[in-house]
Formats: structure tokens, C-alpha cells, sequence
């Protein structure tokens, strides 16, 4: 494992990747981003493909790759006015990743990390935890298309030697992510109060940070080849112990009061936004344990710590 593609590598994960593998000086980088100018460096080769359909031609992107870290995608829209979403999503999540597996594969890469979600898996669990053997219920067209993603991919790489590894991560956290997580620490940051007192959920999340240490394992670990894992900072926290975390690592109070959930599910259904309440008031716990009994790995943070270093970090920036 010597010379790495990142594909996104201007994103949220693509580019913090980057920056970590970045200091491993074994490593030649190859960031391939959608305009020229998105990512700045001297430290590697920078490509701007476009698009990422099946149209894409890799070649170049290509040359002397070991490893592909395929963490672009098209992710949740907010109010997409697109007049077909689920079109869209398939253009670059299923038809623009197997044109890059099939120009990989053919050019001889020994190895495909593909970043999924643990929307695949579903929004919600109940008694029991989500783990690499849970049945498929995506409830999303973003989900969807990376499972059909996922799914090509497994059918594809059936008749080449190109390992595959996919990993399912639940909500990624920092204080730069993007989504529901930048609007609580804004809400946070802004003192507004919150109606999550008492509100007892269970939430799996992954710090970026251990996202990222994760993905190095797999850059080379022998043991992930051809392999699912469900990944997380293992350990299961509910809402009201995120917004406190984050609050204490801006040093400020916060203020939690009671409200209803019925009547915010209502409230959120009745504007089609049902899938927030999922995500702040339901439980979606993840069994990790695969990752360490197999490949070793445990996280580099704790829950508490991420968290506070987010809200710490968020109120600098």
C-alpha cells in the first residue's frame, strides 16, 4: 500500500482524510475533487474530475493506485428541487461508483473502501442493535442508492480480484460536519433554548476522528478484505447528553426545557419532516463489536471527549 485515491476529497470525511494520511510519509496521495481549485496543496496530486456519473473517466486519477477511498457521493439534499431525486442520486451513488470500480478493477487496484451509511440498515432499532448481519430497510433515497450502491459494487468486483471493503457509519461528528449536527451547535451557541429535557433515546454516532482512524485500518488490514462493518465510537448516548457535551466544550450554559415528543413528531410529520424527529428523539444503536474482534480496532475518542472537543473547536471557528 503505497499510493491512495481519495475520491471527494474536498468534503467533510474526503478532506480530513486527506490531512491524516497526509502525515504518513509512506503514503503518495492522489485527490480527486469535482472543480480544479477545490483543494490546494503540494504534498499531492490533485484532479478535477467533474461529475461523478458513468460517464467519468478515471484514467488518470488511476495511474500507480493501490487503494481507492470512494467517500464522494450525493448527499441529502435539503428542499431538492430536483424533479427526479432518486434519479439523481443514482447517477453518482450507484451508476458513477460502479463506473469507477469497473475502470479500477480493470486497471489492476488491489483494493475499494467504500463509505456507505447506516441508513442502509434503517432509521431507527429497536430491542435489538443493528450489526453487519441486520436485514437491509433504508427508508431514504439517499440511503437506497448507496444500498443499490452496495449491491453492484458486491456483483461487479464478483469476477475481478479487486478486494472490497464497505463501511456504514452512523452520524459523523466534528465541529466542522455539516447537516443537524452544525444546526444544534449553532442552536447551542446561540443559547436558544432546547426541548430535549429528559428525553431518554439511544444515538450510536461516530467522531470524525475515529472515522478516519478507522479507514486507515482498512487501508491495508488483510483481515478487512471483502468485508461490511458497521462502525461507531461504541458507546450509545442519548440527545440530551450530546447537547450538554457540546455545551460544556463551549464553557456556557444550556438550557433544556420539557415539550411533548408526541407533539413534535406531529408538528414535524404534518411539514414533512418526520425523518428529524427520528434522528433527534428515536434510538439507533449500532453493535461495533466486529471491528475489534476482527481487525483490532478501537476508537482513538471517547464520546464525551469528541463532543467537547466539538463544541470547544465550533466556538472558535
Amino acid at each position: 500500500m503505497n499510493k491512495i485515491l481519495i475520491t471527494g476529497a474536498s468534503g467533510f470525511v474526503g478532506s480530513a482524510l486527506a490531512q491524516r494520511l497526509l502525515l504518513d510519509p509512506s503514503l503518495e496521495l492522489v485527490l480527486a475533487v469535482r472543480n480544479a481549485g477545490q483543494v490546494e496543496t503540494d504534498q499531492a496530486k490533485v484532479i478535477a474530475i467533474g461529475d461523478i456519473n458513468r460517464h467519468t473517466r478515471w484514467g488518470e486519477a488511476l495511474e500507480g493506485v493501490d487503494v481507492i477511498v470512494h467517500a464522494a457521493a450525493r448527499a441529502h439534499v435539503l428542499n431538492d428541487g430536483s424533479g427526479n431525486p432518486v434519479a439523481e442520486f443514482r447517477k453518482t451513488n450507484v451508476e458513477g461508483t460502479l463506473a469507477l470500480a469497473q475502470q479500477a478493477a480493470e486497471a489492476g487496484i488491489r483494493r475499494f473502501v467504500f463509505i456507505s451509511s447506516i441508513g442502509v440498515n434503517g432509521a431507527e432499532t429497536g430491542d435489538l442493535p443493528f450489526n453487519e448481519s441486520s436485514p437491509s430497510a433504508p427508508h431514504a433515497d439517499y440511503a437506497f442508492s448507496k444500498l443499490e450502491g452496495e449491491n453492484a459494487l458486491k456483483k461487479l468486483l464478483a469476477d475481478y480480484d479487486m478486494e472490497l471493503v464497505i463501511i456504514r457509519p452512523p452520524l459523523v461528528y466534528s465541529a466542522s460536519a455539516p447537516g443537524n449536527f452544525n444546526r444544534l451547535l449553532k442552536l447551542i451557541s446561540a443559547k436558544a433554548p432546547l426541548p430535549f429535557w429528559g428525553v431518554k433515546n439511544k444515538r450510536s454516532l461516530i467522531a470524525l476522528e475515529n472515522l478516519i482512524d478507522f479507514i486507515y485500518v482498512c487501508l491495508s488490514h488483510p483481515a478487512a478484505a471483502n468485508e461490511l462493518f458497521l462502525i461507531s465510537d461504541r458507546e450509545d448516548v442519548s440527545i440530551e447528553f450530546i447537547l450538554r457535551k457540546l455545551a460544556e466544550g463551549m464553557n456556557q450554559k444550556i438550557i433544556l426545557f420539557y415539550f411533548p415528543s408526541w407533539l413534535i413528531a406531529l408538528v414535524l410529520t404534518a411539514v414533512g419532516r418526520k425523518s428529524v424527529y427520528s434522528q433527534l428523539y428515536g434510538s439507533l444503536v449500532i453493535d461495533s463489536s466486529k471491528a475489534t474482534d476482527l481487525l483490532g480496532w478501537r476508537p482513538v475518542l471517547s464520546t464525551g471527549e469528541a463532543l467537547k472537543a466539538s463544541g470547544r473547536l465550533f466556538k472558535k471557528m
